[in-house]
């Protein structure tokens, strides 16, 4: 099309042709000229959150389920400040998304006008690209390039600011295509070291999940693994990378893994990582496995070549997309022997992800995610920030594959209900549940009222201590019975949810919960149920506080 158009024309008749049909915002009169154009846009979901970060943290994970970019548009200054938080967790989670910034108009930079940031300087260390688009003839172009540039090697963000004078322009464009992510497949000389080192391996492990990981990537290399029987774990907060139930599946990295996977990773003479960075959670501060892994040979399998040796020395590095890798893999003819540590490293994670009743507990949450397990479908998205409550989840939690788990690597707090509003809208046909700490939930609780005008249909979990418990528990084994800074007083969140239009119920007992997950299944729409627990006597899975204190006075 190359009519005579307005540069916010422009930019939502792009936006289509590359194929959004939802944005994430919060309006500003710094693209006004936008939100006239969406008027008009039928294709396109206007989502209206309360919270910059609510919008940001909604783009990104609509991008992890997606593969393509998430889309936000925010106002300058505060605007613009308040939506970094979603920038950096999509950074770190290596997923798609464009955060558009409406900025002050072209005469007035560089004059500290109204809210005035210079976004590419501010935003350009924690995404992938930052620009200013001046000229709103180029609209296409950078659109096109920002589609490209945040899916391309290793997923990321990109920021572009739009100055709101260029945003009225009415100026002759020529649009752009859809952005396509190109193939990149692995070198067959590669492959066939692989599958030697393989072949000389005893007890080889793979570590998955990260960059450009998706469903075709998780069905090959279940096959894969489970043709060969290799243990395969996933990255920190990577558990829906291959369904659970497959017969190699060994758990998770991260925070509170199952020591004998650890001892399996320290022990393990070859390790295939596909798709993960090797991040500092997932190796327990780079000690799991350290940069140089000495006695260990390690083969890295990443799609952006920046990546590989970036800090870990690999043995054998391929960049290769991960579903081109591991079609690759699954269907080559090789002659490895049968490990058998595959179906043991399993049995592992068995026993470790099974839940033993505490009946001294009043509520105990452990039973309480065994419950949730029972009556929901294995498709069910779980999704969580930060906190000790998402302990529970990552161990007795049974992920169904790829999109059953949106949780930041960042370890940001509040993700969890704007992440959930993003999955109910995208999934209408699939369970929704939004997992939250209380001062996680109170982060972001305001999307309540974006999850109940946008007709979610989804069940939010509040586990209220009173406390920050992860802070609280190493404050414990740093300086214990010294509390300082991690004590809460919280509001009832039952109460709380019915002001927003919820349905909500309080549990206080393990007993309480299975009718009250009943009540709250048997109705439509958002529901909440507010589970009151003694910080004391459960801070994190199977520990308490008078535990923590007395290790650390030892």
């Amino acid at each position: 099309m190359t009519s005579t158009r307005t540069g916010g024309r422009i930019l939502v008749d792009n936006l289509v042709a590359q194929g959004c049909d939802r944005i994430f915002t919060v309006p500003g009169e710094s693209f006004l000229a936008v939100l006239d154009a969406l008027h008009d846009t039928p294709e396109i979901e206007l989502v209206v959150a309360r919270q910059e970060g609510g919008v940001s943290y909604m783009a990104e994970a609509d991008g992890a389920l997606t593969g393509r970019p998430g889309v936000a548009f925010v106002t300058r200054g505060p605007g613009a400040t308040n939506a970094t938080i979603g920038v950096h967790v999509a950074q770190q989670d290596s997923v798609p998304m464009i955060l558009f910034i409406g900025d002050v108009a072209r005469a007035d930079k560089d004059r500290e006008a109204f809210q005035e940031i210079d976004f590419p300087a501010f935003f350009g260390p924690i995404c992938k690209w930052a620009a200013k688009i001046d000229d709103a003839r180029r609209i296409p172009e950078y659109v096109a390039r920002a589609y490209s540039v945040a899916m391309s090697g290793r997923p990321g963000p990109v920021v572009l600011a739009l100055p709101e004078d260029m945003l009225t322009d009415a100026v002759e464009a020529v649009d752009r295509p859809k952005v396509i992510r190109p193939a990149q497949h692995p070198d067959p000389e590669a492959m066939e070291s692989l599958m030697a080192m393989l072949k000389d391996a005893s007890c080889p492990v793979a570590i998955v999940g990260g960059a450009d990981w998706c469903a075709g990537a998780s069905e090959y290399f279940r096959s894969f693994a489970e043709d060969i029987g290799l243990p395969v774990a996933c990255g920190f907060r990577r558990q829906d990378a291959i369904p659970n139930d497959s017969a190699v599946w060994a758990g998770n990295l991260g925070y509170g893994p199952n020591p004998k996977l650890l001892e399996r990773i320290k022990g393990a003479d070859l390790i295939l990582v596909v798709g993960a960075r090797l991040g500092e959670a997932t190796t327990d501060g780079y000690t799991l496995i350290t940069p140089d892994h000495p006695d260990q040979l390690l083969v890295h399998v990443h799609p952006d070549p920046a990546e590989l040796g970036r800090v870990y020395r690999a043995d054998l590095a391929i960049c290769a997309d991960m579903r081109e890798f591991c079609e690759e893999a699954s269907l080559w003819d090789h002659d490895i022997i049968d490990f058998d540590c595959g179906k043991q490293a399993h049995a592992e994670w068995e026993a470790w992800s099974t839940v033993q009743a505490n009946d001294d507990l009043k509520l105990d949450v452990a039973q309480c995610v065994a419950v949730v397990r029972e009556k929901l479908p294995g498709d069910s998205i779980i999704c969580n920030g930060a906190g000790n409550f998402s302990g529970w989840w990552h161990r007795f939690w049974r992920y169904g594959g790829p999109g059953c788990q949106l949780a930041p690597t960042a370890g940001s707090m509040g993700y969890g209900l704007p992440a959930a509003v993003a999955a109910a809208l995208r999934h209408r046909d699939r369970r929704v549940v939004a997992v939250a700490g209380d001062g996680d939930f109170l982060m972001n609780g305001q999307e309540l009222a974006t999850a109940v005008r946008h007709g979610c249909d989804m069940l939010v979990l509040v586990f209220d201590n009173a406390s920050y418990g992860t802070i609280r528990l190493h404050q414990e084994r740093r300086y214990p019975a010294r509390v300082s800074g991690t004590d809460l007083l919280n509001p009832d969140f039952a109460a709380l949810a019915r002001a927003f239009g919820c349905w909500s119920e309080s549990v206080e007992a393990t007993t309480d919960f299975a009718p009250a997950l009943n009540r709250a299944m048997a109705e439509k729409g958002v529901r909440l149920l507010h589970l009151k627990l003694d910080v004391e006597s459960q801070i994190a899975p199977g520990i308490s506080v008078p535990m923590v204190r007395a290790a650390a006075k030892g």
